[in-house]
Formats: structure tokens, C-alpha cells, sequence
């Protein structure tokens, strides 16, 4: 997107809630307390739509840890019920969600039980009047009433306001000052996505440019004087025609040597038309252009966006860490199986979306087929970076000046789908820059605790559009 756009972008939360008030939520209920220690687990969470649908979590606001094997979950209906699984204990503040689905479907207007062994003696109920968007919590975890929240199913709720993160803004976790790390007008403006592969950083430009960069000996980059790199290189769709607008770039396990992946939000030749697409290209050769070899058009599988508001961020995620996680494939509704897609990335792309805010997660298969296994809320009302961090397994997602420049980690949480672990504001010591591009070095690079971060500023502000900070390792 633009710099011009990216300044007067100040979108408000689609969701806007009297905090306490059961009205404000569809008129949802809690049921009063129960005998200890059963009373100690609540319902905490249920989500009735979406990739992780007809899903209750409890949560053990007591000091002891609780057995509820074979306690039993209900809907509005006594003649559908679903078994805890024998072995299932909760320590004191755990979190453990179920999925229902099996034995019954949570509905609009719908509530959800909770009773013990017996199946007669009643723990905990909740009852709403609506879907969740998505998920209804309860804030403070355990004891408050319930609100529309973000999905947070396996860890603390989000109990911030309409559909932010699962905790409170805290400060950046690294220094607090930022330096510059480019040389003064060398991209201008429109630098957006980056991703830094050991000695060489990729940036993609909106101009449907790529750039390869190297170190400049005084912690920040240059572009490569070499091969046809040192004004960067048009990229081109499959064919050769078109110019792509370049937001997101990414590598796969592979490096570069396998090739590198932009994100694109339309055809700069077109440019009122969304073309939401994942390109590869092959950066081996020399020359001035290249033409992807292989095109993924998403337009049709996404919601409809402004054409200057669709993919701004891409970001590649192993399948080894998915499926150790027992990361949820959202088309099937159980655990992820890579083996299924047969030949492709051996991970899953995550694109996203600038003007909705939303994640998605693709595999992209080698034929040129794809497949959309996630769909989840960044908690912010804008996405224009994503970088998968293998040394902490999380992946961040980051906003521009829309959103104050926040950043988020998020990891698969225990109901295999990803939650929200932290929010970050940005460095005390880097103004609201128009943020596009944000990269971290890898741990290789810690030195006292501390590694490299890169962000690009898609405005050019004060002539540099690169910037170098900290993140403690």
C-alpha cells in the first residue's frame, strides 16, 4: 500500500461492547456458584462458528488440582452429551478446551453445561442469545461474566476491549532506542515486506520491485552492486506481463535456493482490481526483471477487499513445528497432516490481510493447487507484516502507524489453533513510522542477550526507510 493511504488509515474495532453488561452481549448468563472444589472449574470459554467451532474450555480457578475425568458437557438438550476423556486433570490455573462437535453442535441461541460423573449434578452453565465473533469469554478468566472476545481457546482470555490480544500492551522487549539502516535515499518510498537470510535481507517494494541487500559494515544494508541487483529488480506475473504489487516477501526451509515468495495485492497495471497472490520466483539468474514461476491467485477464497487493502504480509511456517504442535487443519477439522497435499513447501504460507486484519494459513501445492487450512483475528485492525521466529517457535504479527505500530507473537495453542501469547508496543524510541516491513535476525546473531531487528518504513520518513533495533533472545 501506499504511504499516502498508510497516513490516514484509522479504522475503528467492528465491535463495541458495555463492559459487565449481559445486554451488550446478547443477554448471556452465568449460573450462580456450586459446592467446592467442583465449583473451582467454570466454563471459561465457548465458540459456536468458525474454523474452531462447537469448542468449550474450562479453566481451574482454585488452589488444587481437579480430576474431571468423565464429567460431562451438554448443550440445551439432555440427550446429547460429551464425556471428558479418563485422565484429563487440571492443575490450578490451566486452561483446557474440548471439542464437542461429535456430540452435539453449539447453536445461535444455545448454552453450554457442564456437570459431573453423575450427568445429574450440575457444575457450571452458560446461556447466549447469538453466534460468537468469535468466541465468548469469560473476564477475568474464571470468575467474570462473559463478553465477545478473540479466540483464545487453551490460554487466558482476551479480556481487552472488542477484538484485541489476550493481554494488555506492554513494552517492546528489547532496547528502547532505534538507529538508521540504510543510507539516505536509497529506496524512497513504497519498501514494504523484508525477511533477513543470514547476510543477504529481502525486501519487496510496491513499485513491483525485489531487493536483495547486504550488510553495509555498519549494522544496517546496502543493495547488492551485483547481477543485476543494485536498483533492485522488476518482478513480473507468470508470462511476463503485469506489474505486481510487492508487499510481503518470505523463504522456505530452503533459502533462497528454493526460491522466494512475494505476496501481492493486485496488478499494479490494474490497479483497482484485487489479484491476491502468492508468487515464487527464481532469484539464481542475472538481469534486471523477473517473472514468477509459479502463481497462486487466493482472490477467489478470500473476502472481497479494496484492491489497496488485500495481502501485505507473507510468512512461512514448517510443517514440523505444525504438526508437533498439533496444529488443527481448519478444511478438515482435525490435526494436520501434511502427507495429504502431497508434494509441496513442507509448511504452510500465512498471508495477511490488510483491511481486515485477518490471518490465513495456505498450503501451496507444487501443481499450483491450494488448500486454506486457517483463518484466524490478528486482534488488530490492520496486518502488514508476518515473520515466523524459529528460535522462540512464534509467529509475530506486526501493524504500521494504523495501530500505533503493535506488534504480536502468537503460537498453536492447546486446542490447535494459533492464540495470541503477548502484545508489544512499539520501541520508546522509534516514532509512529508508517512500519510496513519488519525482519529479526537469527540466533546467530545474540550477543549479550540481545539480537537484531530490521523494520521498513514504507513512507521514507526523513530520508531512510530502513531501521535497526533490538529484541532480547
Amino acid at each position: 500500500m501506499t504511504a499516502s493511504t498508510g497516513r490516514r488509515r484509522r479504522r475503528e474495532l467492528a465491535l463495541s461492547l458495555v463492559a459487565g453488561s449481559a445486554l451488550a452481549v446478547g443477554a448471556v448468563t452465568a449460573a450462580p456458584a456450586h459446592a467446592a472444589p467442583a465449583d473451582d472449574i467454570r466454563i471459561n470459554e465457548v465458540v459456536t462458528t468458525g474454523d474452531v467451532d462447537d469448542s468449550i474450555e474450562l479453566y481451574n480457578k482454585g488452589a488444587a488440582t481437579i480430576d474431571v475425568s468423565g464429567w460431562i458437557l451438554k448443550d440445551d438438550k439432555d440427550d446429547s452429551t460429551y464425556k471428558i476423556p479418563s485422565g484429563a486433570t487440571m492443575a490450578p490455573g490451566a486452561f483446557r478446551a474440548f471439542d464437542v462437535h461429535g456430540a452435539f453442535g453449539l447453536g445461535s441461541g444455545d448454552k453450554a453445561r457442564l456437570y459431573l460423573a453423575d450427568g445429574k449434578t450440575l457444575v457450571d452453565s452458560f446461556t447466549w442469545s447469538k453466534h460468537s465473533d468469535p468466541s465468548w469469554s469469560r473476564c477475568p478468566d474464571g470468575t467474570g461474566s462473559f463478553k465477545a472476545a478473540a479466540l483464545t481457546l487453551g490460554a487466558p482470555n482476551n479480556c481487552g476491549s472488542g477484538s484485541g490480544g489476550t493481554t494488555t500492551p506492554v513494552a517492546w522487549p528489547g532496547g528502547s532506542s532505534v538507529t538508521t539502516a540504510d543510507a539516505s535515499n536509497v529506496f524512497g518510498e513504497d519498501l514494504s515486506g523484508l525477511y533477513q537470510e543470514g547476510s543477504v535481507m529481502w525486501g519487496a517494494q510496491n513499485s513491483g520491485k525485489l531487493w536483495r541487500l547486504v550488510r553495509d559494515g555498519s549494522g544496517g544494508w546496502t543493495p547488492d552492486s551485483g547481477n543485476g541487483w543494485a536498483s533492485g529488480r522488476t518482478l513480473r506475473f507468470p508470462g511476463g506481463s503485469g506489474t505486481p504489487d510487492g508487499e510481503g516477501v518470505t523463504l522456505t526451509g530452503a533459502g533462497s535456493a528454493g526460491g522466494v515468495f512475494v505476496g501481492s495485492e493486485r496488478n499494479g497495471d490494474a490497479s483497482g482490481t484485487s489479484r491476491l497472490s502468492v508468487l515464487k520466483y527464481d532469484v539464481s539468474g542475472t538481469g534486471s526483471t523477473l517473472t514468477a514461476a509459479k502463481e497462486w491467485n487466493l482472490t477467489s477464497d478470500l473476502p472481497a477487499v479494496g484492491s489497496n487493502l488485500g495481502v501485505e504480509a507473507i510468512t512461512w511456517i514448517p510443517d514440523t513445528y505444525l504438526t508437533g504442535a498439533a496444529f488443527k487443519d481448519a478444511s478438515t477439522n482435525a490435526v494436520y497432516d501434511p502427507a495429504r497435499y502431497g508434494a509441496h513447501s513442507g509448511g504452510v504460507f500465512f498471508v495477511g490481510v490488510e483491511g481486515t486484519g485477518m490471518v490465513y494459513g495456505y498450503v501451496l501445492q507444487d501443481s499450483g493447487a491450494f488448500t486454506r487450512v486457517a483463518s484466524l483475528g490478528s486482534g488488530m485492525s490492520g496486518v502488514m507484516e508476518l515473520q515466523w521466529e524459529p528460535q522462540a517457535s512464534r509467529l509475530w504479527a506486526v501493524c504500521d502507524d494504523t495501530c500505533d505500530g503493535q506488534h504480536r507473537t502468537l503460537q498453536v495453542g492447546t486446542a490447535g489453533a494459533f492464540v495470541t501469547t503477548a502484545v508489544h508496543n512499539r520501541p520508546a524510541g522509534m516514532p509512529d513510522y508508517n512500519n510496513e516491513g519488519f525482519s529479526l535476525a537469527g540466533a546467530d546473531e545474540c550477543v549479550a542477550g540481545s539480537k537484531p531487528v530490521y523494520w521498513s518504513d514504507d513512507s521514507n520518513d526523513g530520508g531512510h526507510a530502513l531501521r535497526r533495533g533490538t529484541l532480547s533472545c
